[in-house]
């Protein structure tokens, strides 16, 4: 049988690893990283190994389900795809247009052509109702980038490579590869840091696998990290160590800044997040005088009830030190498939939040409601009340926050239709479900994260494998349901042509094509990145914003914040990342899961003494929403007070050979959708108020 090599970037995650495959014409022999990708540089991570377990899954679904009577059974896609267009109307024509709702998933963030033809499926069924995973993790930095620059997408990508100083808040891209940061091999690019004698410190509630790269690591309380951030910006601004640099024309707003900051003195952030007053202004100075220097906030900064204000005052401080658009600073991609000016609205009135929630009135941004809202937006009567649902390669149940309450009120829809490739916790409440491809079937360009990767790249790629059965790949599922809809008797555009369409009318559309692409196995290098934000801003004025109204006014609840207050659930829970995991989806891979259990809740030595837990034994978790049973894992990399579950476990039931069978539990039946950030509605995983007690 002959052998073959193909080169593609793994869509697994936001790393984008270059990947050299050895197959045969049904069959992968290797997975191995591409040396001589210009991102990636030959780094890989397991899970690109097991991309070949994805397709190969026997649990997998390969033919569209319908359930009848609560049984299963196999049926063809006309009638599929007849079935669902039929009884989505019927919805909408007995409850209104917004009577259907639309949940998707991340992994369509990665798949080029699902990007393209959602948004036709979304106008087809004329909803407001869409969800998706990005409220429940970055919706504050398209905030911070909507009300500072005037453009969702304008966000910042920290200059690693270039850096002589990085501080990492909430973040741990070790183990992530940088998330809206692309950075392949991340740990590597520290110790090229530390090597030409920069700094990298790491403030976290956790000692993170970044923090012991890195060297200089400080424990916070969670949910505390503005008060870190603000007090780093108050004593720059008090000791004239500020300096705008090249912007400084376009920048407005300094002095409602000055004097919105000067309640957050570095004695009050000491007192607020435990770390001493005279490290915060050791920080401020060294930050303030390093040459280049950059500060980076994420996951934890994110996913907490003040995430908004996280993401703003990590701009500012970019900012008031010149390091923003320049080298080594903060700066932004220019790639080949420019979202920025793919989706410009220059010149017209913009008004921001775009509307708001019906039941809780939490904002919409870019198009979506907080993922937080979906379950009382289906469990509430009235007009405009979610009663049927099309779910695209999201698993809200397992990845949202109260996934239990979402679960619940899925079993009480009218219909639910799903594009998957598993029976999971949230497709099982579905009455139709359309099998899903998977990477090595499909096309791939990653237009979002090379819009957001510490190096301008392109690559493109044709799957290598067809399809289970000649089934279409989930981009055709969504022309195909999108026509079945409409009535139309062609399909809309092929994703290839929009693709060539984009690449030509690119910033490098005059090197970059799909034929170049083809041609070039891997990615094509279009360089570092340079400073390029002036012509891009979005704003009315065409001026970077330092103090937009929607955050100075948020700053009063920040002040009122008292950590730990809750004498009930005395601990505060925070997620963490895996090397071997990512979201829900990839537990049912043996070579992912096998080895000791990584789902444990991790305490530190001296509560879990107080507590009389000892490692490895069973701890009874709860918190307002529920409670779970997992192993101790007894670790003085947590801050006192502090425990830490991963995300994306708990299929137990859930029918997955190899998932079911861990006995894994989920973080997110803790969680609670209370829980948010308001300027964003971002949901707030990190700082969940829990309890603790040795089980039995």
């Amino acid at each position: 049988m002959t052998t073959h090599i193909h080169k593609r970037t793994c869509n697994i995650c936001e790393a984008m690893c270059g990947l050299i495959i050895t197959h045969e014409t049904d069959k992968v022999l290797s997975i191995k990283g591409d040396p001589d990708d210009p991102l990636s540089e030959g780094f890989l991570c397991p899970k690109a190994v097991a991309l070949q377990d994805f397709r190969t899954d026997p649990d997998r679904i390969t033919r569209p389900r319908l359930k009848e009577n609560g049984q299963w059974r196999d049926i063809g896609w006309e009638e599929a795809f007849e079935i669902a267009a039929t009884r989505l109307r019927a919805v909408q024509a007995a409850h209104g247009a917004d009577a259907v709702g639309v949940y998707l998933g991340n992994p369509n963030a990665h798949k080029f052509g699902n990007l393209m033809t959602i948004p036709p499926l979304v106008r087809a069924l004329g909803t407001t109702n869409r969800y998706s995973s990005a409220t429940a993790d970055q919706i504050p930095h398209h905030v911070a980038s909507i009300h500072m620059m005037g453009h969702p997408m304008l966000i910042p990508i920290p200059d690693i490579d270039r850096t002589d100083m990085i501080v990492i808040i909430g973040a741990n891209p070790v183990i992530s590869n940088g998330s809206l940061m692309t950075a392949p091999g991340y740990g590597k690019r520290l110790d090229g840091l530390r090597m030409r004698g920069g700094r990298a410190v790491v403030i976290d509630p956790r000692r993170t696998e970044t923090a012991e790269r890195a060297g200089e690591h400080h424990f916070i309380r969670p949910e505390t990290d503005a008060f870190l951030m603000i007090a780093l910006i108050r004593e720059i601004l008090a000791t004239g160590a500020e300096d705008l640099g090249h912007l400084a024309p376009i920048i407005v707003g300094l002095e409602a800044l000055r004097v919105a900051v000067e309640p957050f003195t570095a004695e009050m952030a000491a007192e607020r997040t435990g770390i001493p007053a005279p490290v915060i202004r050791d920080l401020a100075r060294d930050f303030a005088a390093a040459k280049r220097a950059v500060c980076y906030a994420r996951m934890g900064a994110s996913t907490q009830s003040f995430g908004s204000l996280c993401q703003w005052a990590s701009n500012v401080l970019n900012l008031i030190t010149g390091n923003f658009d320049t080298i080594g600073g903060a700066m932004f991609t220019t790639p080949a498939v420019d979202y920025v000016a793919m989706t410009s609205r220059k010149g017209r009135t913009r008004s921001y939040p775009e509307k708001r929630s019906r039941v809780s009135g939490l904002p919409l941004y870019n198009g979506e409601f907080p993922v937080s809202v979906m379950a009382e937006e289906m469990e509430t009567p009235g007009a405009g009340q979610i009663r049927a649902l099309v779910a695209i390669a999201g698993n809200p149940v397992l990845t949202a926050p109260n996934g239990r309450r979402i679960g619940k009120a899925l079993e009480k829809l009218d219909f639910m239709v799903a594009i998957d490739i598993h029976h999971n916790a949230t497709t099982e409440h579905a009455d139709l479900i359309l099998p899903g491809t998977v990477a090595l079937e499909e096309p791939v360009y990653d237009m979002v994260f090379h819009s957001f990767a510490v190096r301008n790249t392109a690559g493109y790629a044709h799957g290598i494998f067809p399809p289970p059965h000649g089934n279409p790949t989930e981009s055709e599922i969504l022309r195909r349901l999108t026509a079945a809809l409409t009535g139309a008797n062609e399909l809309g555009p092929d994703p290839e042509a929009l693709l060539a369409h984009f690449l030509a009318t690119g910033p490098h559309g005059g090197t970059v094509s799909v034929e170049r692409l083809l041609e070039t196995p891997g990615c094509v290098d279009l360089g570092p990145l340079t400073p390029n934000v002036a012509e891009r801003l979005e704003t009315p004025d065409e001026r970077i914003h330092l103090a937009p109204r929607a955050f100075l006014d948020d700053l009063p609840r920040l002040l009122a914040f008292a950590p730990g207050s809750d004498a009930a659930h005395p601990f505060v829970m925070i997620g963490r990342r895996q090397t071997r995991s990512h979201n829900s989806w990839t537990q049912n891979s043996p070579r992912l899961v096998k080895g000791r259990n990584r789902c444990t809740v991790q305490i530190h030595p001296d509560d879990a003494m107080k507590l009389g837990i000892a490692d490895e034994t069973a701890v009874v978790v709860s918190s307002r929403t529920g409670q779970l049973t997992l192993n101790a894992e007894i670790t003085d990399a947590m801050a006192p007070g502090v425990v830490s579950i991963p995300q994306g476990w708990g299929q137990s039931g859930t029918g997955l050979s190899v998932a079911g069978a861990l006995g894994t539990v989920s973080i997110n039946d803790l969680t609670d959708d209370a829980r948010v950030d308001p300027i964003s509605g971002n949901a707030a995983f990190n700082g969940v108020p829990v309890a603790l007690r040795a089980a039995g």
